[in-house]
Parts: structure tokens; C-alpha cells; sequence
């Protein structure tokens, strides 16, 4: 079986395929923004503020006369970039810390899981709102405050996969064999826990959008004018009785992406049985 059959058979699948079609259009705005939106995301337009949805601007204009769609369009880039970027260097911290704890034990084991268990007895919002309150606002904060805030699932699930394979035959025999410890985590181990912490990874990029979308309506993530979902849904909220598009366009943009996103992460759990994997750990 090779590497993108379970990616396929996914796909086959009638949610699975929606939702993969609805993420390769939003990855597509994200990528191809400039080409895309009808309008640039920055310039203001103070006498067509708070336009209706109509021919000319397809789901209005903002309290600055902003296209709303090209907003939409670009802050695809913000969400998906910041998502993406945190949730992959939590998961490869994820791997390597859960990975040396799960395998050596012994007092690295415990500091780790002292310090995972810590972490993971607070929500995710607490933990990036603290972490932005002392290192400043901003998209690569925020990065950095996700990264960390998602820490701590991966570090576990990784763990608990070494723990369950070192005692593979497989694993003695490449002992015995002389095998070093970081060869035998990083060629032998590693690759096969590896397929559960991506599929987590992806499901927790939903759960990254909706934080990040949070922590930009509260002001603390992208700063103006870079558009954001969560910035705008903020902005919104000063308007909704003059102009509800303004807060409701953004909120679906936020609420189809993540909901895709998990209806193919469901589909690609299934597609490699990793429910029964897990149960036979």
C-alpha cells in the first residue's frame, strides 16, 4: 500500500470528498490570493462603506469601505499559514520530546510528563492568552503561543505509541543488532507512531483556526490592516445592526473550514483503522 492510498480512499468517500474539495478551494485562495480576489485587501473606499452584497462587491464592503470577499480571500492566508506553521512545530516537538520520554523513561519520562500533564490541565485559550500577554501580540506570537498551547497532546499520544512499540521484536533484534538508541527511535520507532500523531496534528489545524481566529478578535493575533478572519468578525460585531454580513461572511468562511477539515480527518481515521489500532495498544 503505498503512502496516499488511505489519502484516496478517503477521498472516495462521499464526506471525505466534499470536504477535500472544500479545502482544496480554500488552500487555492490562500495560495492564489493576489490572482483571485477582485479587489486589494487594503484599499479603503470611505463613501461605498457598509455597501450591501451586491454585482460590484459580492458580499459587501466593511466599515472602510473594504471589499469584503477579497478580505475573506486573504485572510484565508493568515488563518491557514498560522494554523498550519503552529500546528507543525508542535507536532515535530510533539514527536522528538514523547518519542525520548516514551523510550528512556527513567527521570526525563517523569520531568515530561510532570510538565505535559501540567500544561494539559489548562485549556488551550488560557494557555495562548497568557503566553501573548507576555511576549506581545501579533501573527508570529501567536504561532508561537499555539505551537505551545498543542504541546501537550502530542507529546502524550507519542508517548504512549513508544512505550507500546519498544518492546516489539523488531526493536530487540535491531538492539542486538548494535543499533544505537537515536537510530533505533528516529529509523524504527518513530515511523511506525507516526500515522496517528498526523491525523491528530490535522484535526487539532481545525481546532488552530477557531484559537487563532479567538485570539484575533480580541486583538491579540494579526494587527491591522492584515486581513483576518477573527479581526474581522471583531470589526463586525460594532456593525451588526448596519451591516450583519460584515461578522456573518467571516464566521462561515471560519465554520466551513473547520468543519471540513474534520469531516476528512474522520474519513482518513477510517480510511487507515486507526480506532482499532489504538484499542489494540
Amino acid at each position: 500500500m503505498t503512502a496516499f492510498a488511505p489519502i484516496r480512499t478517503a477521498i472516495r468517500s462521499p464526506r471525505g470528498g466534499v470536504s477535500a474539495a472544500v479545502l482544496v478551494l480554500v488552500v487555492a485562495c490562500a495560495l492564489f490570493a493576489p490572482l483571485i480576489a477582485p479587489y486589494a485587501y487594503d484599499i479603503q473606499n470611505l463613501p461605498g462603506a457598509n455597501t450591501e452584497p451586491g454585482a460590484a462587491h459580492w458580499m459587501g464592503t466593511d466599515e472602510f469601505g473594504r471589499d469584503l470577499m477579497s478580505r475573506i480571500i486573504y485572510g484565508a492566508r493568515t488563518s491557514l499559514s498560522v494554523a498550519v506553521t503552529a500546528i507543525s512545530i508542535s507536532v515535530a516537538a510533539g514527536l522528538t520530546l514523547g518519542a525520548m520520554a516514551g523510550y528512556f523513561g527513567g527521570w526525563f519520562d517523569r520531568a515530561v510528563t510532570a510538565v505535559v500533564d501540567l500544561t494539559w490541565s489548562f485549556p488551550e485559550i488560557l494557555i495562548a492568552l497568557i503566553l501573548i500577554a507576555i511576549i506581545g501580540p501579533g501573527l508570529e506570537s501567536t504561532m508561537v503561543a499555539i505551537s505551545i498551547a498543542y504541546l501537550a497532546q502530542f507529546t502524550r499520544l507519542t508517548r504512549a505509541q513508544i512505550m507500546a512499540l519498544k518492546n516489539e521484536t523488531y526493536v530487540e533484534a535491531t538492539t542486538n543488532l548494535g543499533a544505537g538508541h537515536f537510530h533505533i527511535i528516529f529509523r524504527h520507532l518513530l515511523p511506525n507512531a507516526l500515522t496517528p500523531v498526523i491525523v491528530a496534528g490535522m484535526l487539532a489545524t481545525g481546532d488552530a483556526i477557531i484559537l487563532e481566529a479567538t485570539l484575533g478578535f480580541f486583538g491579540l493575533g494579526a494587527q491591522p490592516p492584515t486581513p483576518s478572519w477573527g479581526a474581522m468578525m471583531s470589526s463586525g460585531t460594532a456593525q451588526i445592526f448596519i451591516a450583519p454580513w460584515i461578522i456573518i461572511f467571516p464566521g462561515l468562511a471560519i465554520a466551513i473550514t473547520v468543519i471540513s477539515i474534520n469531516l476528512f480527518g474522520d474519513a482518513l481515521i477510517e480510511a487507515l483503522d486507526i480506532r482499532n489500532r489504538l484499542r489494540s495498544v
